[in-house]
């Protein structure tokens, strides 16, 4: 308990200390954040050399390759985190969200679905199924089916700051009539 206290203040130390130093030129505040990425990476790695039931510290490991957009490695550290948990429909979502970055939209869908399994009403991995069915598939119908079920569990639902699901949905489904009716 004492070592995950530990480590949990000294991510929060250098996270708080990559907030404090993000005040210089880009090109600096990348390569701050970077560092301080790769110092929390070696730091869980570290941990998990002890511990490597710690599924917490996998999550939180695939959580730094998330931001630093190391797919691969993020991809790893979420399986782990899943067979010591398979339940966890967030880890599943963030999964989904990596095998889309790493070009592997058809896995993407399957993480999602495990997620909603798991958590029928996770809203983040339904609203990111019709991303990757709209986006990455072409899969507008399945998109906008995605989008629906989504808006049965929370018809409030947003799709960013500015529109709603609902609003994204019928721009979808308005630009397909449109282009069947021509």
């Amino acid at each position: 308990i004492a070592a995950a206290a530990f480590l949990v203040g000294f991510l929060c130390g250098v996270v708080f200390s990559a907030y404090r130093l993000g005040t210089g030129s880009p090109t600096d505040s990348d390569a701050t954040q970077s560092a301080n990425y790769a110092q929390m990476a070696r730091a869980l790695e570290n941990d998990l050399v002890n511990n490597p039931q710690n599924t917490n510290a996998w999550i939180q490991l695939g959580d730094v390759y998330f931001e630093s957009d190391q797919y691969q490695k993020a991809i790893e550290a979420y399986q782990k985190a899943l067979s010591l948990n398979p339940q966890n429909a967030d880890v599943l979502t963030d999964l989904g969200m990596m095998y889309r970055r790493s070009g592997q939209p058809r896995r993407a869908i399957e993480s999602f679905n495990n997620a909603v399994t798991v958590d029928p009403k996770h809203e983040t991995a339904r609203f990111n199924k019709g991303i990757v069915l709209m986006h990455d598939l072409k899969d507008r119908d399945g998109a906008i089916r995605a989008w629906e079920e989504l808006l049965e569990i929370n018809p409030l639902a947003m799709a960013g700051k500015d529109q709603s699901v609902d609003q994204l949905v019928k721009h979808y489904k308005e630009g397909h009539d449109k282009n069947t009716s021509n």
